[in-house]
């Protein structure tokens, strides 16, 4: 492919933009619309290859989930009530659906990264990083970055992966998961467990056995902004340094943005911003360039049009 003429894939499908809860839930069928007006509105639209949506197969989900998980699911997600989780996570008629949506946007995506058609991409929806191999949490029902950490290594053949999350919330789903894989680089920058759901990621938890010492969290104060962010950051790229990842995925939650409902950090998009380029420039180093972002949380739909935006402007030029 012409380095010249990379192409950053966005995808963009009603699909995936049902992923949402109903009764002025947070998480509402929203969220993806607001990004895209903004991605118009700052003229984006014309920049990247728009692409869209599939729902993962069951062999898919299976290559991170459990098959009594998913038949739980479908059965819940079919009666239309009730929760998947202990009360955040509702069992609405489609969600499974929907959700599975999510997760066949990132395998595509990382499809077309690996095999050249692309170098990063950005899922809008994507990042569902609470869900566990055995359960939902956290509005979380499938864990896309998961299954597309486990296909790179079954399917492609890569050894280190690295998974960075700036939501605001713990990627636990994904940090638990791995936490004893010696083999999945993992870096997240939070609000401290102490005052924010889900209560883990303490700076402690480094990984087990083997894997101790393949895992960073850098858990902020309530309240802590750009300033905090970039002290954090900065171990972040070290930390990547060392680990000299075959590709890499970001969680962008825009719930770290000042304002959000649900959080109580401060970051402006400039961070997010951030984040993006010096990612692509680590990607570009030690990845042949490869960077799959995923939209993560975000509560506010201001922030979560320009946080995402930004970094789709960072995925195009790494000035950011």
């Amino acid at each position: 492919m012409d380095r010249g003429l990379q192409q950053v894939l966005v995808v963009h499908d009603p699909k995936i933009a049902a992923y949402g809860f109903s009764a002025n839930h947070p998480f509402g069928p929203d969220r993806h619309d607001a990004f895209h007006r903004e991605l118009d509105a700052s003229g984006l639209t014309q920049r990247v290859s728009l692409c869209a949506a599939r729902p993962a197969t069951r062999d898919e989900l299976l290559s991170f989930h459990t098959a009594e998980y998913l038949d739980h699911v479908a059965r819940l997600c079919a009666s239309g009530s009730g929760f998947l989780d202990g009360g955040d996570t509702p069992a609405e008629r489609g969600v499974d659906a929907a959700a599975a949506a999510v997760v066949g946007a990132g395998i595509d995506a990382m499809e077309a990264i690996m095999a050249g058609r692309a170098l990063r991409g950005f899922v809008p929806i994507g990042g569902l990083h609470h869900a566990g191999r055995a359960h939902a949490a956290g509005f979380c029902v499938y864990n896309d970055c998961g299954v597309v950490i486990e296909l790179l290594r079954s399917r492609h053949g890569l050894r280190r992966v690295a998974y960075i999350d700036i939501d605001a919330h713990h990627g636990d789903g994904v940090f638990y998961a791995f936490d004893s894989d010696p083999d999945v680089a993992f870096a997240d920058i939070h609000e401290d467990g102490r005052f924010l759901y889900p209560g883990t990621g303490a700076a402690h938890e480094t990984g087990t056995g083997v894997a101790r010492g393949t895992k960073l969290n850098l858990p902020l104060q309530p309240g802590a902004g750009d300033r905090e962010f970039h002290a954090a950051w900065a171990g972040v790229e070290a930390f990547l340094e060392r680990a000299r990842p075959e590709f890499l995925l970001l969680q962008c939650g825009a719930d770290s943005i000042g304002g959000d409902p649900l959080a109580h950090l401060r970051f402006t998009p400039a961070a997010h911003a951030h984040a993006a380029a010096r990612l692509r420039d680590i990607a570009e180093r030690h990845a042949s360039g490869r960077l799959l972002a995923f939209g993560g949380g975000g509560y506010n739909r201001r922030n979560v049009a320009l946080g995402w935006s930004a970094v789709v402007r960072s995925l195009l030029d790494p000035a950011g």
